[in-house]
Formats: structure tokens, sequence, C-alpha cells
């Protein structure tokens, strides 16, 4: 019988940070069934001077609702991601009372007929998804669902009921637990109500996977209560989108990724990861006081969404001020103030781009886009560049790393921490999650004020087996799975 599918001459970057070798691969079904001198199959590619390397994993995703709006999942297909983790920054879909709205401007989307981790997989994989997705389950909405929004710590009771969704949710196939330290109502949580339930990911082998309490002034401090949790909880800890936020602290993750270092040394297992980016992206209204405006940090930001004011999409708060006629408190304070104002999303400027060069140095940083998939309005370019770019800009233009060790944290690492088994390595018998890229042309095309813009130079993309998208063509094919932690699905 022959094969399905078989790439001839590629340059194949296996995923484990080896050099490129010259190789046919061959896929059947789902699987590579051979690496080295393909036979004959039913489609043949010519990849003579292009690599082919396993699908890039997106390690840090807020798709949860995007799975169910937008399931050709383009923005990701086209960069070449196959497979995400959703349920990032303590915002998840799960748990899940249908019709229920749990907090303003919520990043992970509204929920519906779901109720857990089983039903929310079904609901997408009924609408055949483009890609992979595996989930966290995220403190915002736990909390949420059995707390609300108040700012007190929990009963006895609703701790209990707490760790119960958590320990459903791992049950279920969720890879770890997420945090939001600094947004509602995460924010108001303790260390130890956190540690309590991360503790539940443990007998599961889950990890704690966390937006820390603070990425500026205070960085150091977070990292020391993320590494505490993750030692009592029993739990390793993978930092997210590791930054150090705002001028006045740029250069600080070097001292964070030495503590990092320290800890690992110890015998603690530590993983981060980072987006290539200089700005940042969320709900406006989460990073504001209103009745303490600060006018250095409006000064960069830019809005993505407004839909009380489209007409400001795209447009820094300076330039909106100055459009008014009024101060930058005053347009901050009117945008948030407005109606549907707790919608607004934002990409804030408060990255030194040398301390996205020191991430992608070391050797425990992954790749994540950070991306928040509101389509209506000017997302954040990352949301459909972030691999791309790594490869063109990191790799190619500035040599911080080389095209393997890049490939390997984009996927076999990704892989190995998220428990996403058979995937991340072009080898036989693994899942044929594959991307086919010309090393020299690969770029990102998105920019700030012209975001949804796909990647140019990625020649084919492969989810599970079925040909997912060809020259920028996106076929349809609707091959992606619901993955559960170290289970091959």
């Amino acid at each position: 019988m022959p094969a399905d599918l078989a790439f001839r001459n590629a340059t194949v970057i296996d995923g484990t940070g080896s050099p490129g070798i010259r190789a046919d691969v061959e896929v059947t079904g789902d699987r590579i069934t051979r690496v080295g001198a393909a036979g004959a199959a039913a489609r043949e590619v010519d990849a003579s001077g292009l690599v082919l390397c396993p699908g890039f994993v997106d390690t840090h995703s807020h798709d949860d609702g995007a799975f169910l709006r937008y399931p050709g999942m383009e923005f990701k297909l086209a960069q070449g991601v196959t497979s995400e983790v959703s349920g990032n920054c303590g915002f998840s879909t799960i748990p899940n009372e249908p019709g229920r709205t749990y907090m303003p401007g919520d990043i992970a989307g509204p929920g519906s007929t779901w109720t857990d981790l089983d039903s929310y997989f079904e609901a997408c994989l009924a609408l055949r998804p483009a890609i992979n997705n595996a989930m966290l389950v995220g403190h915002n909405r736990v909390r949420a669902h059995v707390v609300g929004l108040e700012k007190r710590p929990p009963t006895a009771g609703e701790l209990a009921e707490m760790r119960g969704h958590v320990a459903q949710a791992m049950t279920q196939g969720a890879v770890g637990f997420s945090t939001g330290l600094i947004y509602e109502p995460g924010r108001y949580a303790s260390t130890d109500e956190v540690v309590a339930l991360a503790s539940e990911a443990a007998p599961f082998g889950g990890i704690y996977a966390t937006h820390m309490r603070n990425e500026g002034d205070r960085l150091l401090e977070a990292v020391e209560e993320a590494l505490h949790i993750g030692s009592k909880a029993g739990v390793a800890v993978h930092i997210s989108h590791h930054k150090a936020a705002g001028k006045a602290n740029w250069g600080r993750v070097r001292d964070s990724l030495a503590r990092v270092d320290q800890a690992v040394a110890g015998g603690q297992e530590v993983t981060l990861d980072v987006y290539p980016y200089t700005a940042g992206s969320g709900p406006m209204w989460q990073y504001v006081n209103l009745d303490a405006i600060d006018e250095e940090w409006a000064a960069n930001v830019m809005i993505n969404s407004c839909p009380d004011t489209p007409a400001v999409e795209g447009m820094m708060i300076p330039e909106i001020a100055a459009e008014r006629e009024c101060s930058l408190s005053e347009t901050v304070r009117d945008l948030l103030t407005a109606p549907r104002g707790k919608q607004i999303i934002c990409t804030h400027f408060i990255i030194d781009e040398a301390d996205i060069e020191t991430n992608l140095r070391h050797p425990r940083m992954m790749i994540g886009s950070d991306g928040i998939p509101d389509l209506k309005g000017r997302p954040h370019p990352r949301l459909f560049g972030t691999m791309p770019r790594v490869l063109a800009e990191y790799v190619r233009a500035r040599g911080v790393i080389s095209l393997e060790e890049a490939i390997r944290r984009m996927t076999s690492l990704s892989c190995e921490r998220f428990g996403l088994s058979g995937r991340g390595l072009v080898r036989e018998g693994h899942f044929a999650d594959l991307v086919l890229f010309d090393p020299a042309t690969i770029r990102d095309t998105a920019t700030y004020k012209e975001p949804k813009q796909e990647p140019q130079g990625i020649a084919m993309v492969v989810v599970n087996g079925q040909i997912a998208c060809e020259g920028g063509r996106h076929t349809g094919a609707g091959a992606g799975r619901a993955l559960r932690y170290r289970q091959g699905w």
C-alpha cells in the first residue's frame, strides 16, 4: 500500500535541536511512517530547498472561545501552529454555567452549552477545528464561578468547591492550572489559596502556569511567589510571557532568569515562554485605577478594540487625547466609563527589545503568542505573526538563536512541558503535525496598524496527517483534536 503523503528531499529539522538532515518523510493516516527514503505515495511534495519540521506549538493562547467562533483558526494555522495551549492567565471557559456572564470583557469568551472540559471539547470537535487544542483550567474562572468577583478570601466550603473544579478538569485531561494574579478576581487571592488549588494538579503531573502577580517593580518578588507555589503544591512551574514591564525595570529579566536557573539547579522544574514583541495586550480596564491613572503608561497605549467608538481603533491614547482636546487621564476615563468600556482591548508598549533577546537565549524559554482573537477590531499583530517573526527576526536577521534551537523551543520542548504525547518531533510513529517552509523567506507581515495579515514563506501545514494549509490556501480539512495531558490522541 502506498503512503498517503511523502515529502521528497526536505531539510528535516526534527525538533530535537540537532542539525537538519536531507531526507524524505512519509505520512500514512495520522502518523509519520518513515524518515529517510520514502516509498511511493498518493501525494508527493518536492521539498527541495525547504525545511520540514514539527508543527509549531503556541504555548500561550487565549483561543478557548475562538475554537467555537473561528474553528478554521486561520490566524494560527497560517503561521504553522498545529497545536496550542488555551486557558492561560487564569482565564478559561471551564467550569461553566451555560448562559452565565462571569466577568466583563472575559477574554476566554462567553460560555454556551458546556459545563466542564469534556463537554467543552465535545462542542469544539463538533465544529471540526483546524488545529489541536490543549487546555489549562483557569483560576479566574474557577474563582468567579464559586466566589464571584468579590474582594475576599473564599470560605472553607468555597475553597473545597474550587479545588473540586480544578481536580475535575485535571481528571478530564487539562494540562494544568493557570493563574492571572494581576487580573480580577485572581488578584484577590492569597498565595495559600493558589497553593491549595495548584496542588490539585499534582497527582496528575500537571503544571502551574502563571501570569505572575507583578511583572514590573516587584518582578523578583512575583518570581519568588511563583516558585513558592510550585514547591508547596508539588507541581512544575511555567512562567507566562516573561518580561520586565516599564522602562524603569528594563534589564531585570536577567535577574529573574538567574533566579529560575538557581531553582532549577536546586531540583525544581521551571520553564517560561515569551512573545517576540515590545508590547503586551489585554482588557484595558484590568490595568487601570480610575482614581489614579498612570499617564506615563497611558502615553504608550494603543486601542485595539472599542465597541462604543470603533473610530479610535488603531490609535494611540495621545492621538485620541489631542483629537478630543483633553488630557490623557480624561481620555482613558472617558473610554473606560462608556457603556461597553470594559470590552476595550488595548496594546501597551512596555517591553525592552534587549530583554526579548535575553529571554530568547535562555534554553528553557518557549514561544507563546498571547494573542487575543478579537477579529472585529485591530488585534495585536502577535495573533497572526508570532512564530514566523521568531524565525525571520531573531533567527535569520539577528542570529539570536539558531534555527534548530528555535524549532526545538517551538516544538519538542513545548510538547514535553505540556504533556502533548506523540507530538513535537519528526519521528516515525509520531503524529504527523508538520510545517514546510522556506527559511530564507519566512516572515511575519502583521503590523500594529495592519495586524490581520498572514505570514509569508510557509508552503504547507499538516495537522494529524491532513494537509490543512497549502500555499497560503486553507483547505478546511478540520483535522484538529482535543489534546489531553500525557495521552496520545
